[in-house]
């Protein structure tokens, strides 16, 4: 891995052009708790175009809470899906590439005899991260989504395993720079917390990663009988978790910070987004960067709450993928703003596996 000065040479070239080979491929591998995604893109001027795609819905990590294992046939549902990822790998004969495992594996007990297993029967070998590489990818995918007047952001990852949350200070940053900040991000975050980048100005002030998420939330309650009574006790459980999280006392916490984005990067954040927007079917197009407040989430979720399982099931901006799951990420978010008040929530249909690539490309110097 290059420093980062090594890095901003690469990135300022005199004459506006890369040296590199266009035509580079790279790919970035996503396996979480429910789904397994991956991206095969190449370089394009200060992004990428996305050559090739698969998402799959698994749920590796169902009945993780309870045993502390992964089952045969969520494992067998998982391989069954690397295998279509490797094929498309070797079709594109990609040779630059990143795959990565995060809270199922990182929590269950025959996690590792898991990736031996993956090894052998795909040939894909997987990494699996910590939560604190898991947070900084989390912000360079998000990078994207910064606006220039933002001074104070909250990244927030909504996964099915875990949660990360990332406060990052960028007002020592130009305002036109601090996409490129967010993007160069090459440092531990654990490491780096309230240390100011040299070169940026960019500062962490603060992270978290909560051992919760849509689907280990959802198990933690599944004996609470009553859909509200069950939300309630999973929103305010979540909250202990985040309560000495930040940068401010609780005596700041009921007002709306000036200059605050909040950037929310999971299937929860654009789900409830799609349905605010009343689309029939879900357009990543008019979802990616959309901007709510925190009273339109609030007012969103509680639509969910009246209407009740029958009504979020015959939602079709849901998605019968999402029915089990979206109340337990719903009291997720609704804690983070009730904590956080926002007047700019940036929906982000994006995450790791363009952190992954965004870190790629930026390393390999192909990235302006």
């Amino acid at each position: 891995m290059k420093s980062i000065a090594e890095q901003n040479k690469v990135l300022d070239f005199p004459n506006g052009k890369n040296k590199r080979n266009q035509g580079d491929l790279f790919a970035a591998l996503d396996l979480g708790t429910n789904s397994c995604r991956m991206l095969i893109a190449r370089p394009h001027r200060d992004d990428f175009k996305v050559v090739d795609a698969f998402s799959k819905t698994v749920y590796l990590g169902k009945g993780l809470d309870r045993s502390g294992r992964l089952s045969e046939p969520a494992i067998l549902r998982t391989i069954g899906a690397l295998n279509i990822c490797a094929a498309k790998l070797r079709k594109h004969n990609v040779k630059k590439m990143r795959l990565v495992a995060t809270a199922a594996c990182r929590q269950a007990q025959n996690g590792r005899d898991f990736i031996r297993r993956v090894k052998q029967e795909t040939g894909l070998k997987l990494e699996v991260i910590k939560p604190h590489e898991e947070a900084r990818l989390a912000v360079i995918g998000s990078a994207s989504h910064v606006k220039p007047c933002t001074e104070q952001v909250l990244v927030l990852d909504i996964g099915g395993g875990s949660t990360e949350l990332v406060w990052l200070d960028i007002s020592g940053v130009r305002p036109e720079a601090r996409r490129g900040a967010l993007m160069r991000l090459q440092r531990d975050i654990h490491k780096a917390k309230k240390q100011p980048d040299q070169m940026s100005g960019m500062r962490v002030v603060d992270w978290i990663s909560v051992p919760l998420g849509v689907t280990t939330l959802r198990e933690q309650f599944s004996d609470v009988d009553g859909d509200k009574a069950r939300y309630a006790m999973m929103s305010w459980y979540f909250e202990e978790y985040i309560a000495q999280f930040g940068p401010y006392g609780e005596e700041d916490r009921d007002k709306i910070l000036p200059k605050f984005q909040i950037i929310g990067t999971s299937g929860t954040v654009t789900t409830i987004a799609a349905s605010y927007m009343k689309l029939r079917r879900y357009d990543r197009g008019k979802v990616d960067g959309y901007e709510m407040t925190s009273e339109q989430v609030e007012a969103e979720i509680e639509r969910y709450l009246v209407g009740g399982p029958k009504w979020r099931a015959a939602n079709t901006a849901i998605g019968a993928g999402r029915i089990e799951l979206i109340m337990s990420g719903a009291a997720i978010l609704q804690a983070v703003l009730r904590v956080w008040p926002t007047d700019l929530l940036t929906v982000a249909d994006r995450g790791l596996r363009e952190g992954i690539l965004y870190s790629l490309m930026v390393a390999d110097g192909h990235l302006r």
